[in-house]
């Protein structure tokens, strides 16, 4: 058993090279981030190998796979993303989002998401 305080927890800034707008990540436990998106913060597009897992803490946020529509996610909302499922996340235009997200391996980061797409 590892006990880990919340105290020792600490928020890093988002890398700007896969993220467009203030984002912020925490590392919980191995695979595990949560993530504060300030509003219209997103992804840039990418993929997960082994998949991924979104749980919405708080807000209101945008998820989209690649060739679908954009869905709106509110707190207890679960988001499962196949292997290898092109997709982003942020938060929507109005609304702080935070997530968790669960996934196993590395994260393949292709080109941000640009306003036409997020805004549509």
């Amino acid at each position: 058993m590892k006990h880990i305080p919340a105290q020792t927890l600490t928020m890093k800034p988002a890398p700007e090279a896969h993220f467009t707008g203030q984002v912020w990540m925490e590392r919980q436990a191995e695979g595990v981030l949560r993530v504060t998106f300030t509003p219209g913060a997103r992804t840039a597009w990418h993929t997960h190998p082994q998949g991924q897992t979104l749980i919405v803490l708080s807000g209101v946020g945008r998820v989209q796979k690649r060739g679908e529509a954009a869905l709106t996610m509110t707190a207890g909302d679960v988001v499962q993303i196949d292997a290898g499922e092109e997709h982003w996340h942020g938060a929507a235009s109005d609304s702080l989002m935070q997530h968790l997200a669960i996934n196993a391996g590395e994260t393949v980061w292709l080109a941000k998401v640009t306003d036409a797409e997020y805004g549509g």
